[in-house]
This record gives structure tokens, C-alpha cells and sequence, in this order.
């Protein structure tokens, strides 16, 4: 069964969320869409809630969130409970976050990175597994109730 990967951004993410879609789906994912659908000013925690509850509910098993830093967004997605979410400038740091942190928001900054970096991270971010072992009692302490998140 394919995975239902969840993407949301602000104004400022709005055509980088277009091209990463076509990129997710062309990577053999389901796509769940949750705005913004134009250039238009909105906020960007509006859309980081969004996509957090979609996750957290399991309705998306990850996340790709955008903002124009990243950083509003991510805030935004780690506000709820169950999401851990990642700022990733480079595909280190978003394997890095799948495999020690059990990340399962990516967040991105469309006036940081190119479109093929934002491309390359995805790619790392949705290929890579979460390691456990020991890394599994200091993603509990983050407040997940069930780091694996098997829903």
C-alpha cells in the first residue's frame, strides 16, 4: 500500500509545493494536498496545524511543510503533540532527523534552497527509516507516546 505523504505551505511555499508534489508522486507516494493553492498572503501557521493534525491523526504517515525560512512552519507543526519536524537545509540533516529523531514532518524553506536541493532532501527525508535502538527512549522523552508511530 502506498504511503500518504501530507504537504501544506504558506504564500511564500506555494510553487515549491507544486513542484515537490509532482516529485513525491513520482516517487510512487499518494499525495494529500492541504493548501495553499495560490501566491496569495495567508498564514503560515494555519497551514503548519493543518498538516500537523493529518499526520498526528494518521490520516498521512509524514509531512512536508513550507514556508519562505522553514522556520515559522516548523514551530507551527511542533506545536502538536506526536510531531516531530525537521528543518532541513540539506539531505544530511533530513536523514539525520528520520534516523536518530524519528522525524515525521519535514519542514522547508523555499527562499533558502534551490528547487533541486528541496528535491534531494525530499528524497532522503522519504527513503529513510527510523533506526531505533537507542535512539528510541530519547524520542519518547520528546512526548510521543509511540516513537515508531505505526499508524
Amino acid at each position: 500500500m502506498k504511503k500518504n505523504i501530507a504537504i501544506a505551505s504558506d504564500h511564500a511555499g506555494f510553487q515549491l509545493k507544486e513542484t515537490l508534489k509532482a516529485e513525491i508522486i513520482s516517487l510512487g507516494y499518494n499525495v494529500i494536498d492541504l493548501g495553499t493553492n495560490s501566491t496569495n498572503s495567508v498564514d503560515y501557521p494555519d497551514y503548519g496545524y493543518k498538516l500537523a493534525s493529518e499526520v498526528s491523526s494518521g490520516k498521512a504517515d509524514l509531512g512536508v511543510a513550507i514556508c519562505g525560512s522553514g522556520v515559522g512552519i516548523s514551530i507551527a507543526a511542533n506545536r502538536k503533540p506526536k510531531i516531530r519536524a525537521v528543518l532541513a537545509q540539506t539531505a544530511e540533516v533530513a536523514k539525520l532527523g528520520r534516523q536518530h529523531n524519528n522525524a515525521n514532518v519535514l519542514a522547508l524553506g523555499a527562499r533558502i534552497i534551490s528547487e533541486d536541493m528541496a528535491k534531494e532532501i525530499v528524497r532522503m527525508f522519504l527513503s529513510t527509516p527510523f533506526e531505533g535502538g537507542r535512539h528510541e527512549n530519547r524520542v519518547i522523552k520528546l512526548g510521543s507516546r509511540n516513537s515508531s508511530d505505526k499508524k
